[in-house]
């Protein structure tokens, strides 16, 4: 199993009608994420937003905040609902699936 570690596993997915390759999130990214939500100011859920898709989406670690708010909002919580589920972290999918 050692040979695992460090294994990353991505998937195609649609984002405002082209394909973005996403990453499936490992625990520590995960720790990160929980990290930044409890940073963040209340009411201000942008910033995981940003995060989620920093961390996940090939190509988009050196996006900033006005490249990230060009972007429809209901484009952003997509995207981010497929990272969150592929990576296993949604309420209504086991852990992996």
């Amino acid at each position: 199993m050692k040979h695992l570690v460090g294994k990353k596993l991505t998937k195609k997915v649609k984002f405002v009608g082209e394909e973005v390759v996403i990453k499936k999130l490992s625990v520590t990214e995960v720790m990160k994420l929980q990290e930044a939500y409890n940073d963040a100011a209340a009411g201000d859920e942008l910033v995981l937003l940003r995060t989620v898709i920093r961390q996940a989406v090939e190509g988009a670690e050196d996006l900033t905040d006005e490249d990230l708010s060009s972007f429809p909002i209901d484009e952003l919580a997509n995207l981010s609902n497929e990272i969150i589920k592929f990576s296993g972290m949604d309420k209504g999918t086991a852990a992996g699936n």
